[in-house]
């Protein structure tokens, strides 16, 4: 349960989000996805409000304005990488032309336009998560949601897939919010908020911190 929250994300912000098992880092991630409903309070994603989205709305906004990044993948094994990344422009009605022009560009974005044709259990543990990065860039969301993106990598996986995200991240603006225990992760983020029992209470700017003091206890902003 989350208490007394309250965090703002500039546009463009890499932000990373800490925290014991337990503190609330996933209700926050599901919150701002739409995906748990608030009992007080509101969550705003750009100019919608989620509170007043019923329940199609929100889908509608999952699917055109945010990107979802996962531990472990969640990429269809019967679909080759290729068809996982265009899968939710298919759902979402676009043209075969604007399907084969963007999912070419995230496979080339990621690296991986030689695999374009393997699936799932033909790739790596770091090839799978680049799949899926491509796949939550596919519709050009405005918002990236990622939790723990690299739980489940090696280290030196780890480090590429971070890197990449830095890189969708200076060269397209989306916002980022990760969910990670991982302190070498979360320093490549320009934030770090950290969580406990429902409430922050440790926000960092990562720029900032070698002119200051860090600053336990300070509100989100």
């Amino acid at each position: 349960m989350l208490r007394d929250l309250s965090l703002v994300i500039p546009q463009g912000q890499f932000c990373s989000l800490m925290g014991p098992s337990g503190s609330g880092k996933s209700t926050l991630l599901h919150l701002v996805a739409g995906l748990t409903r608030l009992t007080a309070g509101e969550i705003e994603v750009g100019e919608y409000r989620l509170s007043g989205m019923d329940d199609r709305a929100l889908a509608l906004l999952r699917r055109r304005e945010l990107g979802f990044v996962f531990q472990f993948f969640h990429l269809l094994p019967y679909l080759t990488a290729e068809e996982n990344v265009a899968l939710p422009l298919l759902l979402d009605g676009r043209s075969a032309t604007h399907i084969q022009d963007r999912t070419d560009r995230m496979l080339t974005l990621v690296g991986l336009d030689d695999r374009r044709h393997h699936k799932p259990s033909q790739l790596s543990g770091g090839q799978m998560q680049r799949v899926a990065i491509a796949r939550a860039l596919v519709a050009g969301p405005r918002l990236l949601l990622a939790d723990e993106p690299t739980g489940n990598l090696d280290s030196i996986a780890a480090g590429d897939i971070m890197s990449l995200l830095r890189e969708c991240n200076a060269t397209f603006g989306i916002t980022i919010l990760m969910v990670t225990h991982d302190p070498v992760c979360a320093s490549h983020g320009q934030r770090i908020v950290r969580m406990r029992d429902g409430q922050i209470v440790e926000d960092i700017d990562v720029d900032e911190t070698e002119r200051g003091p860090l600053r336990p206890g300070a509100e989100a902003s």
